[in-house]
């Protein structure tokens, strides 16, 4: 029986890493029914349609999972963000981003295995805000609720349970923002002692906390967080590892799952095969784990990983001359 999985290929560089990405699937032997979105964001916008169109939406609801190239966000004007209307009209308050040292990439350090859980629907993005043209005050509401706050913090310490993982850190300014982000620790604080004797656990003062990931980012296990510090937190993470072209993503609810790319969709070289395709990659071997395929999940993993070692087959981002088809056969010869 083929898994059914709604596809959103993007655009720019969309459209090429996720041919690449199904190409390595196929390897695996795992049977998926891919049902494919093409006009999202500014493709739906031109031919008269919602940014997001609500059969995308049903799809995925149908589906329960989706897998999701970068579409391009208007900077400034235009549409709002697809990405975070998908969170908001999901409930995918999970925002999963491991980061993790490919072999033979250089990088600022060469241990790093961390993973940032992000509250994905509340605080400052959850769109409360207020401009009073008279005065010109622009205010923002962070708003955090206890629901939202445990829901998070017990999905990351369930995650670092279930995978072996040894710490969870709690970032927050509860020093400052005494309510919102105060909120948010107190829950921390109530929920670790569910998991004593399996998760450890601890907090740190964000500021504190993005020192110490510039310097001694290998302490680090899970991080959990609110919504804009972990929005800098995981794009911080992405930075020790190469960057965000190598990084997976995964937004996670209680019924449906979108694991998309982080990064933007690069129209400047659309087109033109140089695109890296790895962070779909590895967002893919998430998928895989998230639908209990961890044998297909290791074997793709572990091909990246063994390109990236060899370092014969690379994308220019990386060092290479390889074009993003060349890599992705080469990561599916590797697979199969």
């Amino acid at each position: 029986m083929p898994y059914s999985v709604t596809l959103i290929p993007g655009d720019g560089i969309g459209p090429e890493v996720t041919d690449a990405t199904l190409q390595v699937l196929e390897a695996t032997g795992v049977d998926f029914e891919w049902e494919r979105f093409e006009e999202v964001g500014t493709a739906a916008v031109e031919a008269g349609r919602d940014e997001l169109p609500r059969e995308v939406l049903e799809s995925i609801r149908e589906n329960q999972v989706a897998l999701k190239g970068p579409v391009t966000t208007p900077v400034g004007e235009g549409f709002t963000s697809v990405n975070v209307q998908l969170r908001q009209k999901l409930d995918l308050y999970a925002n999963v981003r491991p980061c993790q040292n490919l072999p033979g990439l250089e990088t600022p350090f060469d241990d790093v295995d961390l993973i940032v859980f992000r509250e994905n629907t509340e605080g400052l993005y959850a769109g409360v805000e207020n401009f009073d043209e008279r005065l010109q005050i622009a205010d923002s509401i962070a708003r955090v609720t206890r629901r939202g706050s445990e829901r998070i913090i017990r999905f990351c310490f369930e995650y670092a349970k279930k995978h072996g993982r040894k710490k969870v850190t709690l970032a927050h300014k509860a020093n400052i923002l005494k309510s919102s982000t105060g909120l948010f620790l107190e829950v921390g604080e109530a929920t670790a002692p569910e998991y004593a004797g399996t998760v450890e656990y601890e907090d740190r003062i964000i500021d504190n906390m993005a020192m110490q990931l510039v310097m001694y980012p290998q302490q680090y296990d899970c991080i959990v967080t609110t919504n804009l510090f972990g929005d800098i937190l995981s794009d911080l993470g992405a930075g020790l590892i190469g960057g965000l072209g190598v990084t997976a993503g995964a937004n996670i609810g209680d019924d449906e799952a979108v694991f998309e790319a982080v990064h933007g969709s690069a129209p400047d070289i659309a087109g033109e095969g140089k695109a890296n395709p790895t962070a779909l990659l590895r967002t893919a071997v998430m998928m895989l784990e998230h639908l209990d395929e961890d044998e297909a999940a290791r074997a793709v993993e572990d091909a990246v990983f063994a390109a990236y070692r060899d370092g014969e087959v690379l994308t220019p981002d990386v060092g290479g001359t390889a074009s993003t088809g060349e890599f992705a056969a080469h990561v599916a010869e590797r697979v199969a």
